[in-house]
């Protein structure tokens, strides 16, 4: 199994900044220290081109991005000030996405230790997210004639509004998103399938309604490539989240969407999205599980998993 990652292409933010950026550099040493056969497959994705990204954002917003001259408002709705290495960082994450997809239509699973940038609209970024790197990635596939059909599935607390906006009405894909209801965004963008759960949701519940969702995403394929958005934010601890999964749920969640990949004959590039626990650890863990369980659906490829600590 293939793994990305780009935590090396540092992305400065101001001191107390919210967003805890030591987390991706933080997994991938967790899981070079869980299992030294790992480290050979951790990899450093190309860039995101111009062309890959123009498949879904509007070139407008895509020089403003590269040249700095996004508007102090379009900068306070990103959540993160612009600079080079903004710009780069997100390139990668965006291209690890990319590189995973393709990795995974080879090997059937393939991870971002990043990405899952899902509020990036075609014309504006959002909630942390320049980039859509699922939408990219699927338009990039389906371009290189790799794929006909994708799905996304979104896991994270909040709802894929950007994901939904740019592949809305095209039926070579279907947008999942499962989310707090009264979460960000506040303006939900409605995708073929929004499902939104209330606060406190807990692990039954959450799970309950997975499985119904894969299923009406079923009914909705077939699909070559699933693109699987594993937020650690509807931990029970999470500062940004509301609901109330345990580290168990999680894992049974992640299972549960890779065994349905599976099931289905689906390729599944998995990116990590968002995680907001006040210790950093928790969240790492959460990230680690979900690449633990990845790897077990590609062991058979890769030979080698990585143990829980």
């Amino acid at each position: 199994m293939r793994i990305y990652y780009t935590d090396h292409f540092e992305l400065p933010l101001p001191p107390k900044h919210r967003f805890p950026m030591s987390k991706y550099r933080l997994l991938r040493e967790r899981i070079v220290r869980s299992d030294d056969h790992l480290q050979d497959t951790l990899l450093v994705p190309p860039a995101a081109t111009d062309s890959q990204l123009l498949r879904c954002h509007t070139a407008r917003y895509l020089e403003a991005v590269k040249q700095g001259t996004l508007t102090p408002a379009e900068v306070r709705r990103i959540g993160f000030p612009w600079s080079l290495k903004l710009v780069e960082r997100s390139r990668r994450s965006t291209g690890a996405t990319i590189a995973a997809s393709r990795a995974a239509l080879d090997d059937s699973v393939a991870v971002n230790l990043a990405g899952g940038t899902h509020h990036a609209m075609s014309d504006t970024g959002e909630g942390y997210c320049v980039f859509n790197d699922a939408a990219v990635a699927i338009r990039t596939m389906q371009h290189e004639g790799k794929i006909r059909r994708a799905c996304v599935i979104d896991l994270d607390v909040h709802q894929g509004n950007g994901t939904a906006q740019i592949l809305r009405g095209d039926s070579s894909t279907f947008t999942l998103s499962i989310h707090g209801v009264k979460n960000f965004p506040l303006r939900k963008t409605a995708g073929d399938l929004d499902i939104a759960l209330p606060d406190g949701t807990d692990d039954a519940a959450y799970l309950r309604a997975l499985a119904n969702a894969l299923d009406q995403v079923s009914e909705n394929g077939p699909f070559q490539l699933a693109v699987y958005l594993a937020g650690a934010d509807p931990f029970v601890h999470d500062r940004l989240g509301r609901l109330s999964l345990t580290m168990q749920g999680l894992q049974r969640r992640d299972q549960q969407v890779v065994d349905w990949c599976q099931s289905q004959g689906i390729a599944v590039a998995i990116a990590m999205a968002g995680g907001y626990a006040a210790e950093p650890s928790q969240i790492v863990e959460i990230h680690a599980a979900t690449v633990r369980t990845a790897s077990l659906r590609g062991q058979r490829q890769s030979g080698s998993t990585f143990a829980a600590h």
